[in-house]
């Protein structure tokens, strides 16, 4: 058995026809928008008769929610919300776009307070903006946006609905009927197409593809600062590491996904791909042309890249500042408190020295250069060039970073490899 509200509901003879079902589950947010758009898209190429959004959601991203009300408010198809457990948050403010809404019978619509990442109230700016879209979303269709209003603003006293001032305002499915917030309550879905005049349509489900559930999962606001940690900390580690090896590719890697979830969900376009691809290039440059010029370039060329695929300059910029911090302090527990105890970092991180005392000899070991002193050409970060005696010579501090013009001074030479250290004051004596 169903209720109605009969002053607002059309019954078509829908034999032959085709319904699209697009459903709206869990958080809202820039990756579900992807799919939405898709779906409307599909069904208006299709001709559809009518399209019926399935809503299940807890609420989301406000940009992500705007972004999606715009695009419903666009369709010229006739669109109906059918919530069949909770349209809450920024749920309700995309339910209120369609021309009708139906929900179940222990359904519930409401509680659109905006709140910060931090999941504290935001700001009045913010929340004047959000109260000004939930009433206009209201009145898009003849609704009362009093109501709206309440869900939004809990300074608004409808006790009558239990939410007194202080209280948000969460709808029942007999509340919505009763302000007409609902049109009818039924049991399912093939109640509601049998309702509608279209039990005998053909039902076509929209589906979320792969590509969909991994970008939604990507762009989420709580795994974009875990990819962006995982990226820093790698990249971090590789700066400070010979060669290329494992936490550069962590970091890399990272990078992509974040940037894979941008590009399927719409945010990144190719100039930002293009961007972080420069700056790639410019960071494995580094790994052979010491200087830190290049690195320098391409670390700014990675970052602006990510600012650039993002849609919302604060949020990711917080973000970011997040990532680079727990990046640094990730990196000084590996190095300083585990690095010599876990097995793991011995495998990513050379610890065992090829020396003479080992049995390794070279057959152009320079022990005639021990002693010497010359000028770091380049910066030694511990790799680089120095001028030792009108003779260029590849070689690495013992690992200190040393800054270029810096005098050095020659303590070792196992083969090819030439170690220096900066020169001090007790170099400077030894040698008087």
């Amino acid at each position: 058995m169903f209720i109605m509200n009969l002053t607002s509901l059309s019954i078509t003879n829908a034999k032959n026809e085709e319904v699209y079902v697009i459903p709206l589950e869990e958080t809202v947010e820039k990756g579900l928008y992807a799919f939405i758009d898709r779906s409307l898209d599909e069904a208006e190429e299709a001709g559809a008769s009518m399209i019926i959004l399935e809503v299940n959601t807890p609420g989301g991203a406000v940009d992500a929610a705007s972004d999606i009300g715009k695009r419903l408010s666009a369709v010229k198809l006739p669109l109906v919300a059918f919530v069949n457990t909770e349209a809450l948050s920024a749920g309700a403010y995309i339910s209120l776009h369609a021309e009708q809404i139906f929900m179940t019978p222990g359904a519930t619509m409401g509680a659109a307070a905006v709140i910060d990442q931090q999941g504290n109230a935001a700001d009045k700016k913010a929340q004047s903006y959000w109260n000004a879209a939930m009433k206009s979303a209201a009145e898009l269709h003849g609704r009362d946006p009093k109501y709206a209003l309440a869900m939004a603003d809990e300074s608004i006293d409808l006790p009558e609905f239990g939410a007194g001032e202080g209280e948000l305002l969460t709808l029942t499915a007999e509340q919505a009927l009763q302000v007409n917030y609902a049109n009818g309550i039924v049991k399912d879905r093939n109640e509601l197409l049998q309702l509608l005049g279209y039990e005998d349509a053909t039902i076509v489900e929209t589906k979320v593809s792969f590509a969909e559930n991994i970008a939604r999962l990507l762009t989420n606001p709580f795994v974009i600062p875990i990819l962006l940690s995982i990226a820093s900390l790698g990249l971090i580690v590789e700066l400070y590491s010979p060669g290329f090896g494992i936490p550069g590719l962590m970091g890399i890697t990272a990078l992509l996904l974040f940037f894979y979830g941008h590009l399927v969900a719409g945010l990144a376009g190719m100039e930002s791909i293009i961007l972080f691809i420069i700056g790639i290039i410019l960071l494995f440059a580094e790994l052979f042309v010491p200087g830190g010029i290049l690195g320098l370039i391409g670390a700014v060329a990675v970052i602006a890249s990510i600012f650039v695929a993002s849609d919302n300059v604060t949020h990711m910029a917080v973000s970011l500042l997040v990532a680079i911090g727990l990046a640094i302090l990730g990196s000084i527990i590996m190095f300083r408190v585990f690095g010599k105890r876990i097995q793991l970092f011995r495998r990513l991180i050379l610890a065992d020295s090829t020396n003479t005392e080992s049995g390794y000899v070279s057959n152009t070991n320079r022990l005639d250069l021990i002693g010497l002193t010359g000028t770091a050409m380049t910066d030694l970060r511990p790799s680089g060039m120095a001028l030792i005696h009108n003779e260029r010579l590849d070689v690495v501090s013992e690992g200190q970073f040393i800054r270029q013009h810096d005098i050095i001074k020659i303590v070792k030479v196992e083969g090819s490899r030439i170690v220096v250290r900066k020169f001090d004051n007790d170099d400077k004596e030894e040698n008087e």
